[in-house]
């Protein structure tokens, strides 16, 4: 038999187990627990009581009566529902006047809380360190700043085009040919020329953002892919959004 536990050392143990789940719980334990409170009695609080105590209505506590482990199961069901805890349970008992299964099992709950206590530091203390600034895939840094040759150091004022250029480059001289005649010209448009343009090491999606008029780039190379004069060309061209400054 084990030492009996004063009123004001079983207070300090519900304290301290106070925000542990009941998963601290071994099976160890919920097996004694369950010789425990299994038992009809005429004389002491079982499973049926607690249940009470614990928030469960008439028809849950006859289904529970249909299970091998009625105590056992009882557990399971409320470790999942709102204030279940290890130090709710120790209450619960002691306001039945189950002095006796704190006794005897007291020792043995506090191993099982000692021990979750210490499983979970120990897996605090081994998960990686992670920078709060990349802790998801929304950028949190100035990505779209310091992209082209013109920007802003700071990445305050972001430098902006009319349209980006997709091509090859196989097709370098048919780019020259559109930059001399959409830059060189009345039209004035500004291009993104990622060879000449977009500073090393840049992230494509950001090259896309920055240009600014994404869609309307393919349909500006496909367009002039197919001319065959400067004319043509410019019959294409009117069709991409002029900027407003």
């Amino acid at each position: 038999m084990a030492a009996e536990v004063s009123p004001a050392e079983s207070a300090s143990r519900v304290c301290s187990m106070s925000s542990l789940p009941l998963a601290a719980l071994n099976v160890r334990v919920r097996r004694r627990l369950s010789l425990f409170l299994n038992v009809r009695t005429q004389v002491a609080a079982d499973w049926t009581a607690l249940a009470e105590e614990m928030g469960f209505e008439y028809l849950e506590i006859r289904h529970l009566e249909m299970h091998a482990d009625p105590m056992g199961k009882l557990l399971d069901d409320w470790q999942g529902r709102p204030g279940a805890s290890v130090g709710r349970l120790l209450e619960l008992l002691t306001k039945l006047g189950r002095e006796d299964v704190l006794v005897e099992l007291g020792p043995s709950i506090e191993e099982d809380c000692q021990k979750y206590i210490l499983k979970q530091q120990q897996e605090e203390s081994e998960k990686p360190l992670q920078v709060p600034a990349v802790d998801s895939s929304d950028p949190r840094t100035p990505e779209r700043g310091g992209i082209t040759m013109l920007d802003d150091p700071l990445g305050q004022m972001p430098e902006r085009f009319d349209a980006f250029i997709c091509y090859c480059p196989s097709d370098i001289q048919f780019v020259q040919e559109m930059i001399r005649q959409l830059e060189q010209t009345n039209y004035r448009l500004k291009l993104c020329v990622s060879d000449r343009d977009v500073l090393p090491g840049t992230c494509v999606w950001s090259i896309a953002n920055a240009g600014g008029w994404w869609w309307w780039s393919l349909m500006i190379t496909y367009k002039a892919r197919n001319v065959t004069s400067r004319l043509s060309l410019r019959s294409a061209s009117p069709r991409v959004p002029i900027r407003s400054d």
